[in-house]
């Protein structure tokens, strides 16, 4: 019987029905592996009960996706074997740098918020119904993650976490839960991609953010390997072992990894170049290679 498991949580916004987004993921994920090493992606491959989609948008928006908008660009994704000089322009134009700039000061003076462009504000609208647990909502999400996760920590089975955007961080709202709450032992290794959880924004309004010493962080976590695209402003800041370094000091996880220079996200819609979405970190040959290794030790 396989006891590896890998345990995707999705950002925000609304997403096909679960069984089809989770085919999507899972083609991205193996197809990055093909490339990377594919003796592992075959491996992988005659696992798919392996895979767990944690399919929380549905809950939250009370609609899905129309399943016809994204194959045809996940078709080309597939068919691109790394970022096109144009990707490589798009990212790292100077409306990029701006918007950045601005993130940044609506993150260290949030009054700001309702002065910034509507994408900005509407998207702090939309998570701050996770954070105030509006009708219980955050406590209903995490408690799918939860589901999942109580038996293979039990188990100490080997288990992978993959938190994109929003989904990094009920991934770990759940952990701490589950480390401080329900005082389960095992441990699992994380992997964020395009994670806000190095945001002030976020550190002020997650679980244990008022606690001291090891109550302030979960406990179950063993490796900690963060993922930020190029251009990608929801991960703010890109590096993590400096937020989460008493965890290292505490020693309550094993590392804390950063991956970003060069790291170029070139998935494509109608609207264009999108450096955040998850079909694009999950085809990444930098993800994949985290993956690849977390495989095969």
């Amino acid at each position: 019987m396989n006891n590896k498991h890998i345990i995707f949580v999705p950002g925000k916004n609304p997403k096909p029905p679960a069984e089809q987004h989770r085919n999507q993921l899972w083609c991205t994920l193996v197809e990055g592996l093909r490339r990377a090493e594919p003796d592992v992606a075959d491996d992988l491959g005659q696992c798919n009960s392996c895979f767990k989609l944690i399919a929380w948008n549905h809950l939250y928006y009370g609609k899905d996706k129309d399943i016809s908008i994204d194959p045809p660009w996940i078709d080309v994704l597939l068919n691109k074997h790394g970022p096109t000089q144009q990707d490589i322009q798009e990212a790292n134009t100077w409306k990029i740098k701006m918007d950045r700039f601005l993130y940044t000061l609506a993150d260290m003076f949030p009054f700001l918020i309702p002065l910034f462009p509507e994408p900005l504000s509407r998207t702090v609208k939309e998570t701050m119904r996770y954070f105030s647990n509006d009708d219980d909502i955050a406590c209903q999400i995490r408690e799918l993650l939860k589901k999942e996760l109580r038996p293979l920590l039990a188990n100490n089975d080997k288990t992978l976490v993959i938190g994109h955007s929003l989904g990094s961080v009920i991934a770990y709202d759940t952990l701490w839960e589950l480390s401080h709450e329900e005082n389960l032992k095992g441990k699992i290794d994380f992997l964020t991609l395009g994670s806000p959880l190095g945001m002030n924004y976020v550190q002020h309004r997650m679980m244990g953010h008022g606690e001291e010493g090891m109550q302030h962080y979960p406990c179950n976590i063993s490796r900690w390997v963060n993922i930020s695209s190029v251009g990608d402003i929801t991960a703010l800041d890109q590096v993590f072992a400096d937020d989460f370094s008493e965890m290292l000091k505490l020693e309550i996880i094993d590392s804390i990894e950063d991956h970003f220079e060069g790291v170029y996200n070139y998935f494509r819609d109608d609207k264009g170049l999108n450096v955040h979405r998850s079909y694009g970190y999950m085809v990444n040959s930098v993800v994949s290679d985290i993956i690849a290794r977390w495989w095969r030790d």
